[in-house]
């Protein structure tokens, strides 16, 4: 259970043998000889109090102050007791030798935190201004005792620790991965002014986009989670309550065990008394309750430096840090703002596995210490212990190009001298770079959701957490299937950039009344492509190898407005927009350019019945029917290419 849990807030694996010996991480003897544990109940304003461990250089004095970093979680600031010592602390190695007083907290309603727990806090929107703060010179009262958020809960603990901690240089940053990204940059907004600098990494950002839906489409890989997400802690514990609550599947296969699952209201036995299910099932669209728990609208008035981290293969959240980051940058003109996307699985920057892998694909070495000690630790280094003026040596956007394999600087991110492009999807398999092709011209395919795609070949990884290596898995076992369009270019004569957003604007048909279509952006190698010496698996040639570059899912009934879904009109045209993620990836010559579209990716995500229904949540078995579904050949996908 522990390792299932440590998965689930950073979710680290450990790779092939490493290609060079990194800097170790420090032991557990380093931490108890070099800081001093202290355990503190912090009272909030509405009198809730929160566990939060405090760990301070034993060299700390009144000639020799530090400043705050800070993580809040609801995964647990676990080793709890005074005398219990983790065996790492903060971000890095690196920065806790560079030595911080380090901060864990329990967030309200988990573990050893008072309080009542709540899926993505709303933000309460009455945020005072800076000139308010000053004059009051307290933590500002909102429209009543109980009107809090992770905001206030940020500012509050903040107070505390720069009245109760001694030796405290007066500054403050926190950093979080995931469901801690989110607080992070939650904590970010109406900050305290000791704030000074703050990393959301892989942060949270809205459940619709993140995490549990893409693009309104349910993640059903993460249908083993709600245990952990929607069961309340009767009381401060530091043992996992929701144990009991777990599915126990009795299967190695997790292909199997969804599909015999059925219709999505059939977990309804294993979570008929899960709140957050129930709340799932209950909001199928994007409606007041899931726009509340967006943080995306309340990125205004950020004056603190913000540095978003993620990674090119987080299956999790890939939506959340590319929008925080746009959003920061365009609403709070003059804020140091900085993006740092590497080629990382989720998370995976926080731990050097020597040999940079993600599936099959091999990106270099050491490549998680070079951002650790040249970005992050600069980062921090510069806002709480030095100038803080800005100057900081970094560039707008630090990004790793993964067709390269090198990392890239940008002074704005998208690049803004990227040229736009077309690649148009043409009957017969063509993905033709000069243009739009004929409206009349279509390819078509049956979906049927009783033979779904798969989204792996890999039938044991849907059994856990959210699965990350198909992100840059082979997809020559999907572009061999019939309900699986297949087009691509040429062989490239040249190298092809491609940097920024993109966009599939699709021109569709279908037989049934609502359907599901996803886009996968794929780097087919040449023939001759030789195998590289860290091979994960043996069996795998690179000859020939479609790597997934980046993919999507848009929800058919979505197309219009997420909050006000609609069927198809069947057999009758209709555009579709698919947003994919951003890329930095070089296609180089001698590879292929492909695009891959279907309407299945099970169980990633869940079936559509292809007939409309209002909730799909609760759709019977008798509602999943086949469908032809048409491409027609003026649909293209929008890229920008890198001259």
């Amino acid at each position: 259970m522990k390792k299932w849990l440590l998965s689930l807030s950073v979710c680290i694996a450990v790779l092939p043998a490493l290609a060079q010996t990194p800097p170790a991480r420090p032991t557990n003897t380093f931490v108890r000889d070099n800081f001093q544990k202290m355990e503190y109940d912090i009272p909030m304003r509405d009198g809730t109090k929160l566990h939060t461990n405090v760990y301070i250089p034993k060299d700390a004095s009144a000639t020799n102050k530090y400043p705050f970093l800070m993580q809040r979680t609801c995964y647990s600031v676990a080793p709890y007791g005074p005398d219990t010592y983790p065996n790492g602390l903060g971000p890095s190695g690196t920065l806790m030798r560079d030595k911080y007083i380090f901060v864990y907290q329990d967030v309200r309603g988990r573990w050893a935190s008072e309080g009542t727990w709540t899926n993505m806090t709303p933000t309460v929107t009455d945020q005072p201004s800076a000139a308010e703060l000053k004059k009051r010179g307290k933590a500002p009262a909102r429209q009543s005792a109980l009107a809090v958020d992770e905001s206030s809960d940020t500012y509050d603990t903040i107070d505390w620790l720069l009245k109760n901690v001694k030796n405290n240089n007066g500054r403050v940053g926190q950093w979080g991965i995931s469901y801690p990204g989110f607080y992070t940059i939650a904590g970010a907004v109406g900050a305290h002014p000791a704030l000074k600098a703050s990393s959301p990494q892989a942060p949270v950002s809205d459940f619709f986009f993140d995490d549990f839906h893409h693009n309104g489409a349910f993640i059903q890989a993460y249908l083993f989670t709600f245990p952990v997400f929607g069961v309340q802690h009767p009381a401060p514990t530091t043992k996992a309550w929701y144990e009991n609550d777990m599915i126990n599947t009795g299967s190695k296969d997790g292909f199997q065990w969804q599909y015999d699952l059925g219709p999505l209201k059939n977990a309804d036995k294993y979570y008929k008394d899960n709140f957050f299910w129930q709340e799932t099932v209950n909001h199928p669209n994007y409606d007041e309750f899931w726009q509340k728990r967006s943080i995306i609208p309340h990125l205004k008035n950020i004056k603190h430096a913000v540095m978003t981290v993620g990674g090119w293969f987080d299956a999790e959240d890939l939506y959340g840090p590319l929008t925080i980051y746009k959003t920061v940058e365009k609403n709070n003109p003059g804020t140091y703002n900085t993006l740092v996307m590497g080629p990382f699985g989720h998370g995976r920057w926080s731990r050097e596995t020597g040999h940079t892998m993600h599936s099959n694909v091999y990106f270099g070495d050491s490549i998680a210490t070079f951002y650790q000690r040249n970005i992050e630790a600069k980062f921090f280094d510069h806002f709480l212990k030095g100038p803080g003026d800005g100057k900081t040596g970094l560039p707008e956007a630090y990004l790793f190009n993964t067709g390269r394999n090198e990392w890239k600087t940008f002074d704005k991110w998208p690049a803004p001298n990227a040229q736009p492009m077309q690649l148009a999807l043409r009957s017969g398999g063509k993905l033709d770079m000069s243009g739009k092709g004929n409206a009349s011209a279509f390819s078509e395919f049956v979906s049927d959701p009783a033979k779904p795609v798969p989204y792996t070949e890999d039938n044991t990884t849907t059994l856990g957490f959210t699965p990350f290596n198909y992100m840059s898995e082979d997809q020559r076992f999907a572009s061999r299937r019939p309900d699986v369009l297949t087009f691509q270019t040429d062989v490239l004569t040249d190298d092809v950039t491609l940097a920024g957003e993109l966009m599939a604007k699709l021109n569709v048909s279908t037989t049934g009344t609502d359907a599901d279509w996803v886009v996968k952006l794929i780097d087919v190698y040449p023939p001759d492509e030789p195998n590289h010496p860290y091979m994960p698996n043996k069996n795998i040639t690179l000859g020939n190898y479609q790597q997934m570059v980046r993919s999507e899912v848009m929800r058919g009934r979505f197309r219009n407005s997420f909050e006000k879904p609609e069927p198809f009109v069947a057999n009758q045209a209709t555009p579709v927009n698919v947003r994919l993620q951003d890329v930095l990836h070089t296609f180089k010559k001698g590879h292929r350019i492909m695009v891959q579209v279907q309407s299945t990716w099970f169980p990633l995500i869940d079936r559509n019945p292809q007939k409309y229904v209002d909730n799909i949540y609760k759709a019977d078995a008798a509602d999943f029917q086949k469908a032809t579904h048409r491409v027609y050949d003026d649909s293209v996908i929008e890229v920008s290419v890198l001259k």
